[in-house]
């Protein structure tokens, strides 16, 4: 496999541009023989790619950092085996490239089709979080797009070891060398190189914190889309079952507090918050979750710590959560849609149409009634993986699976018509 080192950032993307109409003319068989190949290559190495991962895991413990980012460093046999078979999901699906969209005929008789067809070259900067390398490999690949991976320093042992893996074994099923790189070099000359590959990059997907995005916002040349923050909501209305508000409030907090889609606000309708919220809150407060709430949830739990605007915009990625009572859905609504990242938010009602507004009014990627905001993910939305979670609104918006990794282009069919 190919792979860039210091300097070297030009001619990966060069390498990979070179290869772009190889990728977009793989057929589909190949595409997946690809896949299962690297699906069967990651379970057969699990064992090297674990001895990798734990020198970056140590070095990571040493260097002080946060029990989140340890979590999303880590790679386990169960991790792995997910990985894999994230990458079998991705054969069961259909291969968006060529797919017609829709079709028309015109008076002069031209058959005009709206085709998918592959972006060309997706780079991806993320940090710490070697499964990226995977999901973002199989993702281009089914898609019929080559891609470069820049991951970050604390993770290079770990996506060196992903990255030959799946790079061997998807050439040995058919795919050109370049299709899966990585680029090594992880210092800021080598990423701000990434983002100025005009012409070569064709999308640019950050998955990193706030000082990444704000970088590729003022310095990318290249087209690309915000994978932004998680500030993500659970609304408990007023009509809630209490023991499923509980439910989804202490799984979307704690079942993986490191994550961008789990909560980090919990809000309460007031009609239900005397009844309801001491017990959902002695239930986080067991599982090791603090409380920052406002004047009237610190007036109805005692062990509440005030909260302020900052804790409305923090996302905490640990055991801490902000919860806030309200007066009206509309407030709720409010409420979430300012301090929000378009993320992922949640409604728990047994109003419907408490829920359809909720639904049409938040302004956010995924929007969850009755369901945790963990299932804010490419996998547990049936896309196999996920190339990231777009925050914005062009092109692709929340998870990002394999039809956001394709555009459209017209293919119109005549037999002699000329434009008089």
């Amino acid at each position: 496999m190919s792979r860039a080192r210091t300097g070297g950032v030009r001619e990966v993307c060069i390498r990979a541009a070179h290869v772009a109409s190889v990728m977009a003319g793989l057929s589909t068989a190949t595409k997946d023989a690809c896949l299962g190949a690297m699906s069967t290559a990651l379970c057969d190495r699990a064992a090297e790619l674990i001895e990798a991962n734990a020198a970056d895991v140590d070095a990571a413990r040493s260097a002080g950092s946060s029990g989140a980012i340890v979590d999303r460093l880590t790679l386990t046999k169960e991790r792995i085996d997910a990985m894999a078979g994230g990458l079998l999901a991705l054969v069961a699906q259909g291969d968006p490239a060529g797919e017609v969209v829709s079709s028309w005929r015109r008076p002069n008789g031209l058959l005009v089709q709206e085709v998918r067809a592959p972006l060309g070259v997706v780079a991806v900067i993320y940090e710490a979080r070697p499964n990226v390398t995977a999901d973002v490999a199989g993702l281009c690949l089914k898609s019929g797009n080559a891609c470069v991976l820049r991951g970050s320093s604390s993770a290079l042992r770990s996506n060196v070891a992903l990255a030959e893996v799946l790079s061997e074994a998807a050439q040995g099923a058919g795919a050109p060398p370049a299709a899966i790189q990585l680029i090594e070099d992880s210092g800021r000359d080598a990423a701000l190189e990434l983002m100025r590959a005009k012409g070569l990059v064709d999308l640019l997907v950050p998955r990193g914190g706030r000082g990444l995005i704000q970088t590729i916002e003022e310095h990318a040349t290249v087209p690309f889309i915000i994978d932004g923050d998680g500030n993500c909501h659970v609304y408990v209305d007023r009509s809630a079952d209490q023991a499923t508000a509980t439910s989804i409030v202490v799984n979307a907090k704690t079942q993986r507090p490191g994550v961008c889609n789990a909560a980090e606000t919990l809000v309460v309708h007031r009609d239900i918050a005397d009844a309801w919220l001491p017990h959902a809150l002695d239930a986080l407060d067991a599982t090791g979750v603090e409380i920052r709430g406002d004047e009237a949830v610190c007036r109805l739990w005692a062990k509440a710590l005030p909260a302020t605007d900052e804790d409305w915009s923090t996302e905490y990625l640990g055991l801490v959560l902000a919860v806030k009572v309200v007066g009206s859905i509309d407030e709720a609504i409010a409420h979430i849609n300012r301090w929000g990242t378009s993320s992922a938010e949640a409604i728990v009602t047994a109003d419907t149409a408490a829920a359809r507004r909720f639904t049409t009014e938040v302004d956010s990627g995924s929007v969850f009634v009755n369901a945790s905001t963990r299932f804010s993910d490419g996998g547990q939305l049936g896309y196999g993986a996920e190339i990231g979670i777009s925050t914005q609104k062009l092109h692709a918006r929340g998870p990002m699976g394999l039809r956001a990794l394709t555009a459209t282009k017209h293919v119109v069919w005549g037999d002699g018509q000329v434009r008089r």
